[in-house]
Order: structure tokens, then sequence, then C-alpha cells
């Protein structure tokens, strides 16, 4: 019989968090897969598990998932874990999970940590529907272009982000999204934990003028634009445009400067003032 490859929950932080179910399964399958072997082997450690390794990262996911493939058809059960949290959030594992599924190898998903969730229930924002679009963009345009596409979402949004990215993404989340409330999760289960809340505004404005954070960061944002925000998304933008012309500003300028104003991308804008014209 082939074995079963087991998708195991691994603390985000503190060794505490993980379960006696997580444990029993590292100890007992034939190898465990890990993103990060020295990171994991400190985990083992801790727990007294003795389990062989084995990488499996972004780098060589395809050549190790055929490899492991090939062990769990031969009756080997695996587990695979990632640095931290579940896998295949944001992390390895989609590849093989997927690779199982065509082979008809059971796939057993063991429930525990996960940094998205930790934050969304200890933000006091909606819980009720979320979306998670993982990591943001690197550059602030095509960032700016992801924020647009989910200006309509009906439920929180959240995202991880890199320390150094932060003030930049909240600057551009409320330009973009307008004024929402939001909460910046900081290093969740350590020694350091933070969960900020404010409007993006007021956050974006924090940590553009503090030290840059550090550490593993979650961004949640509220669906609801807050009721200032709501009465300038009704601003007729020709109305702007026209102001900023009257003020020496050449059209393609003013229409940007009406577009930043309203907390609106510019192509969002110009369709906004043809639908005006129109």
């Amino acid at each position: 019989m082939p074995g079963t490859l087991y998708l195991v929950a691994t603390p985000i932080g503190n060794l505490g968090d993980i379960t006696h179910r997580a444990l029993q399964v590292l100890r007992d399958v034939a190898l465990i897969a890990c993103e990060d072997t020295r990171h994991t082997r400190k985990l083992l450690q801790h727990y007294g598990i003795g389990t062989k390794t084995i990488s499996y990262h972004e780098h060589n996911e395809q050549q190790r998932a055929a490899e492991l493939i090939e062990l769990l058809k031969q009756g080997s059960d695996v587990a695979i874990v990632s640095d931290a949290g579940t896998p295949a959030i944001s992390d390895p594992g989609f590849r093989l999970v997927r690779a199982a599924v065509e082979n008809e190898i059971v796939i057993v998903p063991l429930p525990g940590p996960s940094a998205l969730i930790s934050a969304l229930i200890g933000s006091g924002l909606p819980t009720d529907q979320f979306f998670f679009g993982g990591f943001l963009p690197a550059r602030s345009s095509a960032r700016r272009a992801r924020f647009d596409e989910l200006r309509s979402v009906p439920g929180t949004l959240i995202f991880y982000e890199a320390p150094h990215r932060l003030a930049a993404s909240l600057r551009d989340a409320h330009e973009i999204l307008g004024e929402r409330e939001a909460v910046v999760a900081r290093e969740l289960t350590k020694l350091h934990e933070e969960i900020r809340r404010g409007r993006l505004s007021e956050l974006a404005e924090h940590y553009a003028n503090v030290e840059q954070p550090r550490g593993e960061i979650v961004l949640l944002i509220d669906r609801t634009l807050l009721d200032d925000t709501a009465s300038r998304q009704e601003t007729s933008i020709a109305a702007l445009v026209k102001q900023f012309e009257s003020e020496g500003l050449d059209h393609r300028a003013a229409l940007k400067k009406a577009a930043r104003e309203l907390g609106l991308s510019r192509a969002e804008a110009y369709r906004r003032l043809v639908a005006e014209r129109s």
C-alpha cells in the first residue's frame, strides 16, 4: 500500500504551539520534508525527535516532489513542514500535494499555527469573510494595481509584508483603498509581539516616522470605508480636475492629483471622469 502524506503545521514562534498529534506524526513518519532542515532540526531537537529530514523548498520543489512521490508509492509515510506555520500557505507544499492527489496518495492535513489566522482573530476586524492575498508585490506600481483589484472585496483583506516595505504599502493602501481601519500584527507568539490598530493614514504615518519594524508582519485592512472617506468618494472628480487645472496644472497632472486626493488609482480616476462627462 502507498504511504501517507502528512501536512504538519509548526509553531510560528513559540515552540509550545504544536499539537501532541503533530509531534507523534513527526516521530512516526519515515521522512520529514523541510523548507530548511537546519530550522526544523531545532524544533525536532527541542522535542527529542530523531526522524530523518530532507530539504524541500522553492528552488528544488519540482524535482524533490517527484522523489517524495516515489517514496510514498513504495509505502513510506512522509511529513512536510515549512519553517513556520502551515505548509503550502505562502510556503512550499502545493506541488507535492497536487502530485499526491494525481497519484491517489492519501493526504492528511494536521491543523495548527497560521500567522494569518492568529492575526485575524486578534485584530478586532470582521472575521465572517476575509481574503488572504499572500505577499504584496515589491514594486509600488504593482502593489497599487493589486489594491485596486481588491477594492470591492466584501471581506477583511490580509497580506504578508516585509518590514522595509511596510510604510510604503500602508501609504499605497490608503491612497488606493481610501481611509479604512487597519491592523499591523508583528512577531506573533514571539517575545516582541505587537498588534497595532488604527486608520490606514495613521499607521502609514507611524511606520514612516519610527524606526523600521522588524520580524514577520501581517497587514489586515477592513472592508469598510470610513464615513469621511465615503463622502470624499462622492466628490465629483471632474470638478476636482477643473479646479486643479485652474490652478495651473495641465490635464494629466490635474487628473493625477485628483486621483490622489480621492484615494483612487489613475485608471479608476480616468474611468470615473469619463463616466461623469458622458
